[in-house]
């Protein structure tokens, strides 16, 4: 039999298709402007089907931004947890990180999006607390760079500093990646590691190494 409806979709037609086609029309449109039609759109299905997973557009937003700190957190907590000496397990935090920006440029850019989404007002209380839930998560992952910039300054391989303002400032120079990265036709991961390097190598000569 012919499939003619939008909504007669495979078997296999998954949730993740939908965050996959949200992440994308988030971070083209911005919150705001996107709307489940949209999302709907994309997938060539009808509302009824995102509807069927998520009440609202900002419970779907949510899991956009949940899946792109898992992420995050996939890249950059075995090299923090791998040990070593500080400085270069920083480093390589750094880098890590960078790498899963540039992989995951669309799922990142909406986690950016995420604490605008904090304070619209018309989100409900539930809303507002999955959401404080979120950023949570987003200051666990700025600990593990503090904790172990913590660790460089004790050891004696950097310059003892604000570790906050100074983590802030590492990570929003990585983060700025979503404003002027686009994906190039052909780029493959060796382009992405280099670029990465490029990004992390003037953040790490800003850090002072100790006298």
């Amino acid at each position: 039999m012919s499939r003619t409806k939008k909504d007669d979709k495979p078997a296999g037609w998954r949730k993740a298709e939908i965050i996959e086609a949200a992440a994308q029309c988030f971070m083209e449109r911005g919150y705001h402007a996107t709307t489940v039609d949209d999302v709907a759109t994309r997938l060539n299905a009808t509302k009824g089907r995102i509807y069927h997973h998520y009440a609202t557009k900002t419970d779907l937003f949510f899991d956009v931004h949940r899946t792109g700190m898992d992420r995050l957190f996939s890249a950059i907590r075995p090299v923090h947890d791998r040990g070593g000496p500080a400085r270069e397990r920083l480093v390589a935090m750094l880098l890590a990180h960078a790498r899963a920006m540039l992989e995951h440029h669309t799922y990142e850019t909406v986690v950016a999006q995420g604490v605008q989404v904090h304070r619209f007002d018309q989100t409900t209380e539930g809303q507002r607390q999955t959401m404080r839930d979120l950023i949570a998560t987003r200051d666990t992952l700025e600990q593990l760079f503090k904790s172990t910039l913590e660790d460089a300054i004790a050891e004696g391989t950097l310059a003892a500093r604000d570790v906050s303002i100074a983590v802030k400032v590492l990570l929003g120079g990585l983060q700025w990646s979503i404003f002027w990265y686009r994906p190039q036709p052909g780029e493959t991961e060796a382009d992405r590691v280099a670029l990465a390097e490029k990004m992390v190598a003037p953040l790490v000569a800003g850090l002072r190494a100790a006298d």
